[in-house]
């Protein structure tokens, strides 16, 4: 198991280096449908109040039309992230109507295929290729997979922080270099890990049987309308989610920059004979997706982590990535909280960061295969039955109970987390730990034990507790105060938004083709 030495505790405890601990960044962005009150999923079109989807900062649209995206800004404070996006939520409210947004991570009623609207972006090259994508994703794993949401949880650390461990290191990478290896350094212990944050915070351990229709499943039957596995923590992550058959070749256990950028290259560039099959275009000439190789763009790729860059317009990521290395981790694995109105706590989102420290701080040798493996065998073992009576994990290819190893691991984690209330002045770091380690012996305190219990104390099916949940919540957030300015500031957003997405698509000169052509020409 990775340590985090007292040494490299010593280390992070002088003044520049705890200086350097205030400045880390947090970005959140969460998902959730909009819903009918009947729990249906809405048939409107993005609301007009709310901006356009291509454009706007804050306010957009994941893979369907009725899956909203908030995203929040950069912020040093999750604290203020969390307040940005309460208001978000608040202006949000003002301007759905009766609708309301789903609390849970697997969807409300689904009534077939068309019934789950594709997302719109216009009339732009840029934004037909984000619906072409969008209706590859249909056509390869199904409509249904388009209707879960879950929270991002975006981090990175500030240049200091590199320029500290290249100073103690000494070595003749560039800062550029070093700073890609930590992220992934970073990413490699997330992997070992991330099983833990399953175990602590999924809350998808059931689900309505609209989402898998006639597909065959192994789950049990808690009502006439509501599957479920009893030990789950996340069926969101687990094979009924976000998993997909033709990228389990592709073997990415984050070892480097090099390795993981050429594998998605790679992936992006080989044709797949299933999706060659499907088509690039239907009899009429409308595309059923970008291409027929394995991944249509990176993003395809579906993992509990991502190394990420911000790109420059019409700029591949994965040539981001290449050229001007990590700038921070996007975490994907979190499930909306329904107990809690924004999906994701306060207590929560310091608990990540003392997590993610410890991933920083903690050594990370490599990944071997047979290692890889084993962490995707623990992280399905979790989010599939996590808290089972006696579970066993395998670290270091032996077997050791979940309950024993998460002890250790929060032991570990809580020394991050003092660092980081040294750093505030605070206590919250090291009060979200201690929060957690009260679950470890103590499964019935987790949010899937508890949405579980709160479907049999109330004798609820899945969308029962949803709409009971869900009406509560627009409650909270439809009472909620937001000041003028910050109204005028949010109208003002949507109608810029507007105003760049007509601008985009007036400059427009390639077809679609020359522009798909184009994008993935970049090298």
């Amino acid at each position: 198991m990775a340590q985090l030495t007292e040494q490299t505790l010593q280390f992070f405890t002088q003044p520049a280096a705890l200086e350097l601990l205030t400045k880390i960044q947090h970005g959140i962005e969460k998902e959730s449908l909009r819903t009918t009150a009947d729990a249906r999923l809405s048939q409107e079109l993005h609301p007009k109040a709310l901006g356009s989807t291509l454009t706007h900062p804050s306010i957009t649209t994941d893979y369907s039309e009725a899956l909203l995206e908030f995203i929040t800004p950069v912020y040093t404070d999750v604290q203020e992230a969390l307040d940005h996006l309460r208001r978000l939520h608040c202006y949000t409210y003002h301007q759905i109507g009766n609708e309301m947004l789903w609390v849970n991570s697997m969807p409300s009623v689904l009534e077939g295929n068309a019934r789950i609207p594709i997302a719109h972006y216009g009339n732009s090259n840029v934004g037909r290729m984000k619906a072409v994508y969008r209706e590859g994703l249909a056509n390869r794993y199904d409509k249904a997979m388009q209707t879960i949401a879950g929270i991002h949880y975006n981090l990175s650390l500030p240049a200091g922080f590199w320029e500290l461990l290249h100073q103690e290191h000494t070595d003749d990478r560039s800062l550029q270099d070093l700073q890609s290896d930590g992220y992934f350094s970073l990413i490699r212990n997330f992997r070992r890990y991330s099983w833990l944050l399953m175990y602590l915070f999924g809350a998808s351990p059931a689900l309505s049987k609209s989402f898998l229709g006639s597909r065959p499943h192994h789950l049990q039957e808690l009502d006439a309308d509501t599957l479920y596995l009893p030990y789950a923590t996340s069926l969101r992550m687990s094979d009924l989610g976000y998993q997909s058959d033709a990228q389990s070749s592709l073997n990415i256990c984050f070892n480097g920059l090099d390795t993981y950028t050429a594998t998605l290259r790679k992936a992006i560039s080989t044709p797949y004979p299933a999706y060659q099959e499907l088509g690039l275009k239907d009899e009429q000439g409308n595309y059923l997706q970008l291409n027929t190789n394995l991944l249509q763009i990176e993003n395809e790729y579906y993992s509990s982590i991502r190394p990420k860059r911000i790109t420059l317009s019409g700029e591949k990521p994965v040539c981001a990535l290449s050229s001007r290395g990590v700038e921070y981790i996007e975490v994907r694995c979190l499930d909306l909280d329904p107990f809690v109105p924004l999906g994701i706590s306060s207590e929560q989102s310091h608990f990540l960061d003392a997590f993610l420290l410890f991933c920083a701080l903690a050594d990370s040798p490599a990944i071997t295969d047979s290692e890889c493996e084993a962490l995707n065998r623990n992280f399905q073992l979790v989010v599939s039955e996590g808290r089972k009576p006696g579970l066993e994990l395998s670290r270091q290819e032996q077997p050791i109970e979940l309950a024993v190893w998460g002890e250790r691991l929060l032991t570990q984690i809580s020394g991050a987390a003092t660092l980081l209330d040294r750093a505030h002045g605070s206590s919250h770091y090291g009060a979200s730990v201690l929060a957690q380690m009260t679950k470890i012996n103590n499964p019935e305190q987790t949010p899937s034990a508890r949405v579980l219990q709160t479907l049999r104390d109330n004798q609820q099916s899945f969308i029962e507790f949803g709409v009971q949940t869900a009406l509560q919540h627009r409650q909270n957030f439809s009472t909620c105060h937001l000041t003028e300015e910050q109204i005028q500031q949010f109208q003002q957003q949507a109608k810029q938004s507007i105003s760049d997405q007509l601008e985009i698509e007036q400059q427009d000169t390639l077809s679609f083709e020359e522009y798909l052509e184009q994008y993935f020409q970049q090298d």
